[in-house]
């Protein structure tokens, strides 16, 4: 079966078979059946023509994205002025999300923004080659975020920066200077949120429009609970956002687009404005967030959650959006910012699992780069100048999962991440004759050692080249990993994480990997359980312990088996959600491979709990 037969197919099944569940032979039901016909027809238009046409360059125009790995996201726009502050007060939230927040009007946000903005430091070649100092490949910014300012001077409409005193066109000069350093660059729109425009979702204060924090006409579904109501957002569509995008792609010639909140809008309004921007540009690369469904991704790859600490597991071409502190706009009060080791490893992570890293800063209203993320970027700059080789162009890793860190392979080259410097470094599942062994940043050599035909050890210095994550190169003529991790018998504690694990019987789903949410959920049958695969090398003993969220009623309990040890323990009851981190038992475990398993033994409430990780400390 051809690549479009098959995406025809399942699109038209996920269509068919939501119209069918949704008739009731009532009025709801014949909403949701034009609604479902509604985006069939814009799913078969492009499944039959322009998207499957544009998809035979796919490789060619995301070559660049996939071997950059590391890029820059800017939020940067006339709410950075204020910087999460509203007439003397502390706004809490996103601080790009003032307007919203405080339910400003369209001509007071104007008269009180737009028209003092004047950014006396900005200086893009500052910017740019900060961030190619940092190492990073590519650069999106604002062109438009929600509050609907254009950060150009626009011939559309008249809410742009064409209002405020500063007569420069920042965009142009943050183009200039990505070409003058090497670097891709693009615009966000945002295309579905406008909170300026009359006919737009989400303004529902001035104009009593849906989309808004009101869940006026319906909420979420607005569109196809009031479908007379979406002839205004088609028209905002045709006005302004389509305009606009023509705009960009045509005054600026972008490397690459990105989108979100497409829920604001109908998937077939979505499809409509991919549709185009091919019409103009058939090699900009566009993220995942603008059209898809359960099935079809339209975009150029997958956007993962946004602030992530961990990442499920995703397939195929996949961005990751965490942020340096946690605000996207500027915020004066946010000092939330992670240190750099967190980026860095988060970065190994990504790149072990075949996926890339938009890192977010927020610029100052003046055109300043706050300094608390100027030390997070030179810091990471630091590790990439010498390190950089292990990320940019690498693919998802062959090893199982490690006890001491991450690892990304390109070509012949394995790169080991050691966040855990454990001399000697064991290494598990690994099959293949090591030809030259070395420190990644400085080339001393390493003595690697065949201990058994699928696991290595290597004899490291006494002191890590650097204390985040040192990187050890293996040149290999043929590699290949194991299913089966290893465990750490002497002092690194296993962290068998429940995004890794294999998932038995239906209804399991992924937390978005935050710091408080690198969960699976939906635990609620007996029939449903987790599994890992382990080997120990010699006879050794676990502390094992677990972590989960829960705001279950008492009832609740589980079952972990590792070998011929059970382990039977209640899930803490909570009124609301609490994360427990519990010791459980020592166990002692004979060298040798294992399936370990977690199955409910009785479930009171609607689930059995969200869980985190199992830990095995060595004793």
């Amino acid at each position: 079966m051809s690549f479009r037969t098959t995406i025809f197919s399942i699109a038209v099944g996920v269509v068919s078979a939501t119209a069918t569940a949704q008739v009731k032979g009532d009025d709801d039901g014949i909403l949701a059946q034009k609604a479902a016909s509604r985006d069939k027809a814009a799913i078969d238009s492009a499944v039959h023509g322009w998207w499957t046409a544009s998809m035979k360059t796919h490789d060619q125009r995301i070559a660049w994205w996939r071997e950059a790995r590391f890029g820059c996201f800017i939020h940067w726009g006339v709410y950075s002025v204020p910087g999460g502050e509203w007439n003397g007060k502390k706004v809490e939230g996103y601080a790009e999300h003032l307007m919203r927040k405080e339910k400003i009007g369209r001509q007071e946000y104007a008269e009180k923004l737009i028209q003092y903005f004047n950014p006396a430091h900005f200086d893009a070649d500052a910017w740019v080659k900060m961030i190619r100092d940092a190492g990073m490949r590519y650069l999106i910014i604002t062109a438009k975020h929600h509050d609907g300012v254009a950060m150009y001077p626009t011939a559309i409409g008249d809410y742009s920066i064409r209002q405020s005193p500063f007569k420069q066109d920042p965009m142009a000069a943050l183009s200039a200077a990505c070409k003058k350093y090497g670097i891709r660059f693009g615009f966000y729109y945002s295309h579905a949120f406008d909170w300026e425009h009359p006919d737009a979702p989400g303004n529902d204060w001035d104009y009593h429009n849906p989309g808004g924090d009101k869940n006026l006409y319906g909420g979420t579904n607005w569109y196809d609970a009031h479908p007379e109501l979406l002839p205004k957002a088609v028209q905002y569509v045709n006005e302004k956002a389509i305009p606009q995008i023509h705009e960009l792609l045509r005054k600026y010639h972008p490397d690459i687009l990105w989108f979100d909140t497409p829920h604001k809008l109908p998937l077939s309004e979505n499809i409509r404005i991919l549709e185009a921007i091919r019409a103009v540009d058939d090699q900009v690369v566009v993220n995942g967030r603008l059209a898809r469904t359960s099935a079809i991704s339209f975009g150029d790859y997958k956007n993962t959650s946004d602030r992530p600490a961990e990442f499920y597991p995703v397939s195929g071409d996949w961005e990751a959006i965490p942020t340096t502190n946690e605000s996207y706009g500027y915020s004066r009060y946010d000092s939330s910012h992670k240190p750099v080791g967190f980026f860095i490893r988060l970065m190994a992570k990504a790149a072990a699992k075949g996926g890339n890293l938009l890192m977010n800063i927020g610029p100052e209203g003046d055109g300043s780069i706050d300094p608390r993320d100027t030390l997070i970027l030179h810091g990471i700059g630091g590790w990439m100048q010498q390190n950089g080789e292990s990320i940019y162009g690498t693919t998802a890793t062959p090893l199982p999962a490690q006890p001491w860190g991450e690892s990304t392979r390109k070509g012949n080259k394995l790169y080991l991440h050691v966040f855990q410097w454990n001399n000697p470094l064991y290494v598990g599942g690994l099959y293949g004759n090591v030809e030259n062994a070395y420190l990644l940043a400085n080339r001393q050599p390493v003595k690697v050692t065949r201990v058994t035909p699928k696991d290595l050890s290597i004899t490291l210095p006494e002191t890590a080249p650097d204390s985040v994550n040192s990187v050890i190169v293996l040149e290999m003529k043929t590699m290949k990993g194991d299913s089966v991790r290893v465990l750490d018998t002497r002092r690194i504690t296993n962290v068998l994480r429940a995004f890794d694990a294999t998932q038995h019987g239906k209804g399991f789903s992924f937390g978005d990997g935050k710091k408080a949410a690198y969960y699976v959920y939906g635990w609620k049958n007996t029939d449903q359980y987790l599994s890992w695969k382990v080997r120990t090398t010699r006879d050794a003993v676990f502390n094992i312990g677990i972590k989960y969220a829960t705001d279950q009623p008492p009832g609740n309990a589980y079952e972990i088996r590792i070998g011929k040890n059970v382990i039977l323990a209640e899930v803490a009851s909570a009124r609301k959600t609490e994360i427990v981190t519990q010791a459980l038992q020592e166990i002692r475990l004979p060298a040798g491979e294992y399936e370990i398993t977690m199955k409910p033994a009785q479930i009171s409430g609607p689930e059995l709990m969200r869980l985190f990780e199992i830990t095995m400390q060595p004793k």
